[in-house]
């Protein structure tokens, strides 16, 4: 269909969130460690993407670490009813900002402790287990220690769903005979494509897919036809690579992060940009020729 625009809800944990929803680990400082320079913008940036309709913010207390956490409490709360807060665990920071994996069970314990006390929550909505595998891509390994450590903390009511987070299939498999989940969070985007298979695989069982770098991360997505398609829609390209993710799958939901009031209006507007057949079939295939599969 020409100039679809995608349905603007998908279900995570069982309640309708925007697709478009809002990723919070820019509000720390550099390296995502220590306060923001400007900790009265991050206020605003949180209060103004809840204003615009955004019920969907992914954090996790290792992100500052527990800064980010303790401004989205002190911006929000108290939450509004609609509003789920997505946090993860599996690792902790070292005194020089070094990412430490933290995923025996008594550091998932307390890792749920420190973003119940930060966020001002008595229950954690979403937790994604995040596996360090290879940093920015998942390792085969079994998880079965960690998902049962988080399904022992759920039976507790301390956590309400489940989600993991730089998994392969096989993982996500052993763990959902563990316990139901309800979120994969992978690297994926109009380049970086390895999960296409896994995309359409979560879809079919209704479990929402969340890209982490969806443009690209710490080396954002540069391509000349992304820029050319930009420029004739009158958009700029990281809108169409945001748009594209939309269009790809009705279970993908973004979280793009920033800590910029002008880039936090840029990426709402993505929720209205329609992609046309021709202009699909250009971006994808950027991704083909990246190696995708």
């Amino acid at each position: 269909m020409s100039n679809f625009i995608p349905l603007s809800t998908f279900a995570l944990a069982g309640r309708p969130v925007q697709r478009l929803g809002y990723g919070a680990m820019q509000l720390a400082g550099p390296g995502v460690f220590g306060a923001p320079k400007d900790h009265d913008a991050a206020i605003a940036v949180l209060r103004e993407a809840v204003a615009s309709g955004v019920n969907h913010i992914d954090t996790s207390d290792f992100y500052g670490p527990h800064i980010t956490n303790q401004i989205i409490r002190e911006a929000l709360h108290p939450y509004q009813d609609d509003l789920v807060i997505v946090t993860k665990l599996g690792a902790v920071r070292g005194d020089d900002g070094a990412w430490l994996p933290a995923m025996e069970p008594e550091d998932l314990r307390r890792g749920v402790h420190d973003n119940l006390r930060n966020l001002g929550l008595e229950a954690l909505e979403v937790v994604n287990m995040r596996i360090m595998g290879n940093i920015h891509s998942p390792a085969e390994g079994s998880i079965e220690k960690q998902v049962t450590a988080l399904a022992e903390l759920q039976r507790e009511g301390l956590v309400r769903h489940i989600g993991l987070s730089n998994v392969t299939s096989a993982q996500i498999a052993e763990a959902q005979g563990i316990a139901k989940i309800v979120c994969v969070q992978n690297h994926y985007n109009l380049v970086q494509r390895e999960d296409d298979t896994l995309v359409d695989e979560l879809a079919s069982q209704g479990i929402a897919y969340v890209p982490f770098f969806p443009l690209g991360g710490f080396t954002p997505i540069q391509s000349s036809v992304l820029s050319t398609v930009a420029q004739k829609i009158g958009a700029t390209p990281m809108q169409v690579a945001l748009a594209w993710l939309l269009h790809r799958s009705p279970n993908i939901l973004l979280i793009p992060g920033t800590s910029s009031l002008a880039h936090l209006r840029e990426n709402m507007q993505v929720a209205q940009l329609s992609l046309s057949d021709a202009v699909l079939a250009e971006l994808d295939a950027i991704g083909q020729a990246n190696g995708a599969h």
